[in-house]
């Protein structure tokens, strides 16, 4: 069993999926050791959706804002009414360190592994309170400051919930949790419930929350169908347009022709 958890192996969980299974992940492409995650980091912005010209149009969020709107695709200023005001779409890709008490999935490649282009394997983990995150390797348990700035954020603990009392019961089973003999680096080789072992720890510590509070534990394929793979979707499709705008200026929906043109996008 390897620590990282595929992009691959996400397909399995698709209800619309039954193909041939993707293939396993080998220890040639993973990060199963304490390597620095996400050190390749994109520039990434938040875009801005608006519709001109009979269509759908995506361009980057700039300081000077909607007031200084150009359209791309005529030249001219953008006048809106308050029905047709620009929507500020957030990027998903976020600052792990600064996402208290969430699961996280990153890449070594950054943003740019969660790329459907992008074959690099992911890496998940989870944070405390204080934003360090404790994620499970070939060298045991890892607990890092740095390294998770482009993550895929999945909170896990309701904004009801997030009171000083709770964040502190919370780093004291992440803690207690990480330093079981269960996550050693010479049992890494072992069978997991859960699979891939940096997602097994990681799924294993939130049933571990969840039977502590006399809640049901939730499956594998229950988390990712939920909670994993909608995010990832959204991710991905986040960096086609993202990427698509930065090499030609925007993105159009319903072009049939010029650079613009792209498959139509939702989010």
């Amino acid at each position: 069993m390897i620590c990282v958890f595929s992009k691959l192996h996400l397909l399995a969980y698709r209800s619309d999926v039954t193909k041939t299974p993707p293939p396993p992940v080998t220890r040639s492409t993973s990060c199963c050791t304490p390597v620095h995650l996400s050190r390749v980091l994109m520039e990434l912005r938040d875009l801005l959706r608006f519709r001109h010209c009979s269509r759908t149009i995506y361009t980057l969020v700039y300081p000077a804002g909607p007031a200084w709107l150009r359209c791309p695709v005529c030249g001219q200023v953008v006048r809106l009414s308050l029905t047709e005001a620009p929507v500020r779409i957030r990027t998903p890709i976020t600052d792990g360190h600064r996402a208290a008490c969430s699961f996280l999935i990153t890449s070594q490649h950054g943003a740019a592994g969660f790329s459907e282009l992008n074959r690099s394997e992911l890496h998940v983990g989870i944070s405390n309170s204080e934003g360090s995150v404790f994620s499970y390797t070939e060298s045991g348990i890892q607990c890092q400051l740095v390294g998770w700035e482009q993550s895929i954020i999945i909170p896990l603990v309701a904004p009801g919930n997030d009171s000083l009392c709770f964040r502190t019961v919370w780093d004291k089973h992440l803690r207690k949790f990480s330093h079981l003999n269960t996550w050693t680096a010479d049992r890494f080789q072992e069978e997991r419930e859960f699979g891939s072992c940096c997602y097994g720890f990681a799924l294993s510590f939130i049933n571990h929350v969840m039977r502590s509070e006399g809640s049901e534990p939730i499956s594998r394929e229950c988390f990712t169908s939920q909670y994993v793979l909608p995010r990832m979707e959204v991710a991905s499709r986040y960096l086609s347009v993202h990427q698509h705008i930065c090499l030609h200026g925007y993105y159009s929906t319903s072009e049939s022709q010029g650079p613009g043109t792209t498959q139509s996008l939702v989010f």
